[in-house]
């Protein structure tokens, strides 16, 4: 999980690296077809492609939504705004799929996961309200960018659960990356850069693409094999950490006051919007309930 967290963190400092050099389209691109050509040979190599084949609709989708467009989107606001506020942004990403988990595929919310809802959203909207001068000829649509991706992620794991749901974790992560690659490519074309990026800038990218996408996905399919997909979304809390250290290591980014502040309150509520934090009352409720599906069905009789 540190590992996963520790790459994940660094893809925003790569982004943040890359994107002014190469653009948010080509860096999009470049990321998704170098993450695919890491994950092909290894689905192929499991025999799986036959589920690419059957399930291309799902997967194209989730291509788009869990790729194509955050990626983009968090390069576009890596232009302007460090990748330690990005990736605070990011954070919230749970927050949009509970919800949007809630309103399509009717997942219960409990009176905790509504709080949790409530208080992560403030500190979405407080950090982008404060984040929103950014710096000297930044664009004031970093964070709505931001926002947005971290919608489309939350978007990604209903259209997973509801429709990829027993598919291959490899196929769709390796599927989608290629569908991203492919509906970007006529987009980076257009938008590829006029002046040739420094060999730094291919560094950094080859790096985003193999390590923080390719390998990444692999660790975190690897993680919820081992203990599940509720404990592994608890990866959240350890990137933006990641993130704001290799910021302020590699790119002499600073931590802000209001970012620590609007941070904390965001992860809260992902704790408690995920159900990772329970109250008290939660927690003992859900161990009665463990111990009567232990004890099975109980019959009763007429005086005791």
């Amino acid at each position: 999980m540190v590992a996963l967290a520790a790459l994940w963190g660094g893809s925003f400092l790569f982004v943040r690296m890359g994107a002014g050099e190469f653009g948010p389209v080509a860096l999009a691109a470049l990321r998704v077809t170098g993450a695919a050509l890491v994950l092909m040979p290894l689905l192929a190599a499991r025999h799986q492609l036959g589920a690419l084949r059957w399930h291309w609709r799902p997967i194209l989708v989730v291509g788009i939504t869990n790729s194509a467009l955050p990626f983009l989107l968090f390069a576009y606001a890596a232009l302007s705004i460090t990748a330690g506020l990005a990736a605070i942004f990011n954070a919230a990403s749970p927050l949009f799929g509970a919800l949007i988990a809630w309103a399509w595929l009717k997942d219960r919310l409990t009176t905790a996961r509504v709080v949790g809802l409530a208080i992560g959203f403030a500190g979405v909207l407080g950090l982008a309200w404060d984040s929103a001068g950014f710096k000297t000829g930044g664009s004031g649509w970093a964070a709505p960018a931001c926002i947005a991706a971290a919608l489309f992620y939350g978007l990604s794991a209903s259209v997973t659960k509801r429709h990829l749901s027993g598919v291959p974790p490899l196929a769709v992560a390796a599927g989608s990356q290629l569908a991203a690659a492919l509906v970007m490519a006529v987009p980076a074309a257009l938008w590829w850069p006029v002046a040739t990026p420094s060999p730094q800038a291919w560094m950094t990218t080859a790096m985003l693409a193999v390590l923080c996408t390719g390998v990444a996905y692999l660790l975190y399919f690897r993680l919820i094999a081992h203990v599940g997909p509720a404990n592994a979304i608890a990866v959240t809390f350890l990137i933006p950490a990641f993130a704001v250290l290799w910021g302020w290591i590699f790119l002499g980014e600073a931590l802000t006051l209001a970012m620590l502040l609007g941070c904390a309150v965001i992860l809260v509520g992902t704790a408690l919007a995920t159900g990772l934090l329970k109250p008290r009352e939660s927690r003992a409720a859900d161990t009665a309930a463990g111990i009567s599906r232990l004890r099975g069905p109980t019959t009763t009789r007429d005086g005791g």
